[in-house]
């Protein structure tokens, strides 16, 4: 992938200087951020004072996206780079690499890490190994989706901002504050609303809903992939399915982007729901900004639940 990208970076320098690019002349923050998520993040806090691009599609799997030319250059054109860290996004070190900005790697003056700062659960332990499957290193990455963790993010964002763009502190700040009354004012009746899920057990496609079942306080361990990363097989369906029958399991969630067919199969077995999750921006209608996901993502499993 290193290798593609140096590539694109060659074949997009001559269009980038030959730009003036749009923040220039507006007087805005040109940022970049790797999804859709985090850009809608970038929207709540920088306001007008910022232009923000994303590079990841909402209804892909962040792990897997292939950057194109003009993310290429839209990296190399920017004031800073957000980022989910981790090793959420495989791509993300070889894609500044390639826009030639050593200031987004990793720990650099202009990347921002979201993940500072947030309690990571499945931090792996003891030696690991391939056989596992696709194993995060520092632990499970996709911390984004607990509401309670957007604001540790936005604080890390607001932060950043008001570091390069001191003339604007107040802006950010403002900004900042008014996300997080938000999130509080939503957060209570959230909980509330699936107050009655807490305890029950669910499925998952994928072990990407740690942070919403341990916000609403379900039990999710058991997912259809016997291991990261890998498809289900005949045997461990079989044994999700015997596992059902003593444990009340009657919810599947799992986001858009991975197949259907092993996932209704099973809910018909043992008379479940599959409940489709948003995980980034946009990935369904309902899921147009942050707080409308959070809230798509609630309602569904607490309608499922009943």
């Amino acid at each position: 992938m290193l290798i593609q990208l140096r590539n694109l970076f060659l074949s997009a320098v001559f269009l980038i200087s030959s730009v003036v690019s749009l923040h220039a002349a507006e007087g805005k923050l040109a940022i970049v951020a790797t999804t859709t998520f985090n850009a809608d993040l970038v929207r709540k806090i920088g306001g007008e004072r910022v232009e923000v691009k994303s590079v990841a599609p909402p209804r892909f799997n962040v792990h897997f996206i292939q950057p194109k030319p003009s993310d290429v250059r839209n990296v190399a054109k920017a004031d800073l780079y957000v980022n989910g860290g981790l090793d959420l996004e495989a791509w993300s070190d070889p894609l500044v690499e390639a826009a030639g900005k050593p200031e987004f790697f990793r720990g650099g003056a202009r990347s921002v890490d979201l993940s500072t700062g947030i309690r990571l659960l499945k931090v792996p332990t003891g030696a690991l190994s391939r056989s596992e499957g696709d194993i995060h290193l520092f632990g499970n990455p996709h911390y984004h989706l607990s509401p309670e963790n957007a604001k540790i993010m936005s604080r890390t964002l607001t932060e950043k901002l008001k570091e390069i763009d001191p003339a604007n502190a107040s802006h950010y700040q403002a900004n900042e504050e008014a996300f997080l009354a938000e999130l509080d004012r939503r957060i209570g009746p959230w909980k509330s609303l699936c107050a009655h899920c807490a305890g029950q057990e669910v499925y998952a496609y994928h072990d990407e809903v740690e942070y919403l079942t341990d916000f609403l306080g379900l039990k999710s361990d058991k997912y259809l992939e016997p291991k990261p990363g890998i498809p289900p097989t005949p045997r461990h369906i079989q044994e999700l399915e015997n596992y059902a029958k003593t444990h009340a399991v009657k919810v599947i969630l799992q986001t858009t982007y991975f197949p259907r067919a092993a996932s209704d199969a099973l809910a018909k077995r043992i008379g479940a729901s599959v409940v489709t999750i948003a995980h980034n921006v946009g990935e369904v209608p309902e899921a147009s900004d942050i707080f409308s996901l959070y809230e798509y993502n609630v309602k569904k499993i607490a309608e499922t639940l009943k």
